[in-house]
């Protein structure tokens, strides 16, 4: 064999057969292999919890972006922060404590976009957080944006007022709290410290205005933007203290006259003087004790710093610092330094200027107010600062707006006459009004000889201003009335007071007033007439142009009618407080009003809301005569439903108490009320229906309106539900005040002669006349009273129809089964007190005369009489007419087939009347 084949046999190829599978090789390497999932439970679970936004960042991975060296990645964060926080508010309350640090902390962020965004983002966190979430961490935010207000970069000391703005809209309480600190830091943004060159040593510095030509703006609108915010500022903490007061009118301390709740005495335990009146100021919320110790407050433990403004030394020392400055901006924006040649034509943006430099000043006047020893505070800032304010701000006096050269289109605003602001939002009147104010608060009554000059230049103003004022809105009007009832405080006499009540008056009468501002002007004269009104002098010389507006009011009362409630609950107020006074003027004008404001349809009483209604009712008292045309007005009011039945029941008992059946021991007003216009009164609000509406009445025939039987001439006008129950009320009441009259038989005899006169011979009676002539007739019959014939008749057949209409009412009627108890009460009432009503009755129920289907409604009603216990003897009494009726119902119906309705009548008839019973029955009878 060869070295070849040999080489062959050692390398044979192997042949696969098909369908069978390829031999395993044995060097083959074996590549399978298993796996297992890792787990990490706590990583998948906050992964699972915190939701993302749209870059799939959460709210961690977001925070930690935020120390990014990269301006770009920190405004991307901002913008994602406010996306995420939109989709998922509820992260907010989880994660507050590291949003609020993170996003104060780029308040003084070098990029101007970031810090951009974090203003827009801290916005969108005001609405979302509430004031006490974010409490805690509020120092941290206040820290931050101290740092930001003083720091060396323009840029973010001008993002640092968009910062407080946002707060100050928000969080002013909580801003306020660090007054010191940020007060300071607002006096650094507009000026810098120097060394005093008056003083020798160097322990104190005076603050100067600084110029920073690095600015965007202009020095002086970079002060503009400062003080406008020092102003809000102020405003914030003016408003946050405990004693808040409005501006102008309302700011005056001295308003002892404002109206105060009533004290509700029960005469009962101080009649014998077993015990004295205690008077309580405040509406009775605490006694007034005249006493010169008080009570130190809480804020007298705290550190001067953490006082605030509510510190006297500390306000002192920041009016100090900060007057001096306000008035070198004064100076800037003064015309004698902008524009010598127009005198006092101001710029607008020199007007803004002085706006707020006499805004600030005002609230700090307002702040010094609110201290104890306010007099030695007074007198404080007259000493220093009042020679400063007279040469630099009533220099110029009165101030106006420099119109400007380009040709504008004509704004919707000029022809608005309650328009008076520029369209850079500059109101001139209310500078020189604020200045007026500051002024004012300077001067006294014995400093009026010295102050005479600039006074005098001021009243004659504010005197022009309030005779041409159609213009003037609510804002305007509400400080201009403040500066004039300051002005009266310091001259109380006749002739300097009168020029300016005669021109708020000529403001008064101005038609199509707004609303804010006749109110103004209505607290204004209800003051002044008050203040008037407690002088203690005997003879007191009474304003003429006072006493003709108020001889005006119950006019201007009667033609507002409903057009605006509010405005009438005020006038209201000031008549009832002025007829109270017995003041001649108004009550003769209340008086010649009276038939207007009372009228029952257009009359302002019914036209008002109840307690409006109530004020116009208590009036009545004071009125000083009551005529038979107004009583007459007066009972429609009280039965026509458009004033409630208590308040019927009011007026009812005021026109009782003004007549002479009141019971007073003293002498009451003579010929207040005529004895024969009251009982006329009393009757008609008896009946409940004018002689025009039962006239009308009489036309009406059948159902659902009339309930007729063929056994009475009287046919029922069924009233509604809710004029049944008001007149029915009203009923209680005019019975009340029938029975507390002396002479019963004499009362009796006048409700006799009236019922005869109007009522009997008519066809068509309401079901509420009925049961109230009913109700009447038993509240003032006694042994003394005689009833005549007609009457008897006519009770009588009142009586059945009442009775027939009750027994038939469907039981599906809700409406009438609630008039059933009333009645039926009423007419059994009657038939017990009066024997011979009864039987007149009983000899009206002829039944031969009646349809068939009536005959089981008269077998009930006798049924239901003789089972009454307090008609028992009576009906034993005519026991021959009972027997008699049932007799001719037997003769109706013989030959028929007897009905239950008839076995029923024969078994009362033999239990109650046939054997006599000595014992009486049940009292009462459910019918």
């Amino acid at each position: 064999m060869t070295k070849k084949r040999k080489r062959q046999e050692d390398f044979q190829k192997v042949k696969l057969k098909v369908g069978k599978k390829k031999p395993k090789l044995e060097n083959a390497t074996d590549t399978t292999f298993k796996t297992k999932a890792i787990q990490i439970p706590e990583q998948l679970k906050e992964d699972g919890v915190l939701p993302t936004q749209n870059r799939k960042l959460n709210i961690k991975d977001l925070l930690s972006q935020m120390h990014h060296y990269s301006p770009g990645v920190k405004h991307n964060a901002l913008l994602g922060l406010k996306e995420l926080l939109s989709q998922y508010p509820f992260v907010i309350d989880a994660h507050l404590s590291s949003i609020i640090s993170e996003v104060a902390a780029v308040f003084t962020d070098k990029d101007s976009g970031v810090r951009g965004a974090a203003v827009h983002l801290l916005q969108f966190l005001a609405s979302k957080i509430r004031a006490e979430q974010i409490a805690p961490f509020f120092p941290l935010v206040s820290a931050h944006l101290s740092s930001a207000m003083t720091h060396i970069s323009e840029g973010i000391q001008e993002d640092s007022l968009k910062v407080l703005d946002v707060l100050l809209e928000a969080y002013p309480a909580l801003l306020t709290d660090r007054s010191i600190i940020l007060l300071k830091n607002f006096v650094e943004l507009i000026s810098h410290q120097q060394l005093s060159k008056r003083l020798k040593s160097r322990d104190k510095l005076s603050w100067m205005l600084s110029v920073n030509p690095n600015r965007r703006v202009t020095s002086q609108q970079w002060r503009l933007n400062v003080l406008t915010r020092l102003k809000k500022f102020l405003q914030a903490v003016v408003d946050g203290s405990s004693d808040t007061e409005d501006e102008g009118l309302q700011e005056q301390k001295d308003n002892s006259h404002s109206v105060r709740n009533p004290i509700c005495i029960s005469w009962k335990l101080h009649a014998n003087n077993q015990q004295h009146v205690q008077l309580f100021d405040s509406g009775g919320l605490r006694p007034k004790i005249n006493s010169s110790f008080r009570l130190r407050s809480l804020t007298s433990v705290m550190d001067s710093a953490e006082k605030g403004l509510s510190s006297a030394e500390n306000l002192k020392g920041f009016i100090e610092i900060i007057i001096p400055l306000l008035i070198e901006c004064w100076i800037e924006a003064s015309p004698a330094q902008s524009a010598p040649i127009l005198g006092n034509l101001l710029e607008s943006e020199s007007q803004q200027l002085m706006q707020q430099v006499l805004s600030i000043i005002h609230l700090l006047w307002k702040l010094t107010k609110r201290h104890d020893e306010t007099y030695k505070m007074e007198l404080w800032l007259r000493m220093n600062y009042l020679v400063d304010f007279k040469h630099h701000f009533m220099r110029h006096f009165p101030y106006s707006l420099q119109d400007t050269v380009k040709h504008k289109k004509k704004e919707p605003c000029k022809s608005n006459r309650n328009c008076m602001k520029s369209s850079n939002n500059v109101d001139d009147l209310l500078l020189n009004l604020t200045l007026c104010d500051i002024m004012v608060s300077l001067a006294s009554t014995s400093t009026l000889q010295t102050d005479s000059g600039w006074l005098d230049t001021i009243r004659k103003f504010v005197t022009d201003t309030l005779q041409d004022g159609s213009k003037l809105n609510s804002k305007q009007v509400n400080r201009l009335l403040g500066v004039t009832w300051r002005l009266m405080q310091i001259q109380q006499n006749k002739v300097a007071t009168e020029p300016l009540i005669k021109a708020v008056y000529i403001l008064y009468q101005q038609r199509n007033l707004l609303f804010p501002v006749r109110t103004l002007l209505l607290k204004f004269f209800s003051r002044v007439y008050q203040k008037e009104d407690l002088r203690t002098q005997r003879i007191r010389s009474r304003s003429k142009v006072l006493s003709r507006w108020l001889a005006g009011l119950p006019q201007q009362l009667a033609l507002l009618g409903l057009r605006n409630p509010e405005l009438s609950n005020q006038l209201i107020d000031i008549i009832h407080s002025a007829a109270s006074r017995s003041n001649k003027e108004l009550l003769q004008s209340l008086q010649a009003t009276a038939a207007r404001i009372y009228d029952p349809l257009e009359g302002t009483l019914v036209l008002l809301p109840a307690e409006a209604q109530r004020r116009l009712v208590q009036l009545v008292y004071f009125l000083p005569c009551l005529p038979a045309s107004l009583l007459a007005c007066l009972s429609r009011c009280c039965i026509m439903g458009r004033m409630s039945s208590d308040l019927a029941a009011t007026l009812i008992g005021i026109l009782h108490m003004r007549s002479s059946f009141a019971g007073w021991k003293c002498q009451v007003q003579d010929n207040s009320v005529n004895d024969v216009d009251y009982f006329s009164f009393l009757f008609s609000t008896l009946i409940g229906f004018s002689r025009e509406e039962l006239t009308s009445l009489q036309g009406i025939r059948g159902k659902p309106h009339i309930s007729q039987t063929q056994l009475s001439p009287i046919r029922l006008y069924l009233t509604d539900l809710d004029q049944f129950l008001h007149h029915w009320a009203v009923t209680e009441v005019i019975c009340h005040s029938l029975s507390t009259i002396p002479s019963q038989s004499q009362c009796f005899d006048i409700l006799q002669t009236g019922i005869c006169k109007y009522l009997v011979g008519l066809v068509v009676i309401p079901d509420s006349t009925a049961g109230s002539v009913l109700c009447a007739i038993n509240k003032l019959l006694d042994q003394a009273c005689i009833i005549s014939e007609n009457l008897h008749r006519f009770l009588a057949s009142c009586c059945y129809s009442l009775l027939y209409f009750l027994l038939t009412i469907d039981r599906e009627d809700a409406e009438h089964l609630q008039k059933r108890d009333m009645l039926w009460g009423s007419c059994i009432s009657a038939l017990a007190l009066l024997p011979r009503l009864l039987r007149l009755m009983l000899q009206s129920l002829q039944v031969s005369r009646i349809c068939r289907e009536e005959l089981p409604v008269v077998a009930q009603l006798l049924r239901l009489l003789m089972q009454h216990g307090q008609l028992r003897s009576h009906m034993i009494t005519n026991e021959f007419l009972v027997q008699q009726i049932i007799k001719d119902i037997m003769t109706l119906k013989s030959g028929e087939v007897q009905e239950q309705w008839l076995t029923d009548l024969h078994y009362c008839f033999n239990i109650y009347l046939a054997s006599h019973p000595q014992t009486p029955g049940p009292i009462n009878t459910v019918y």
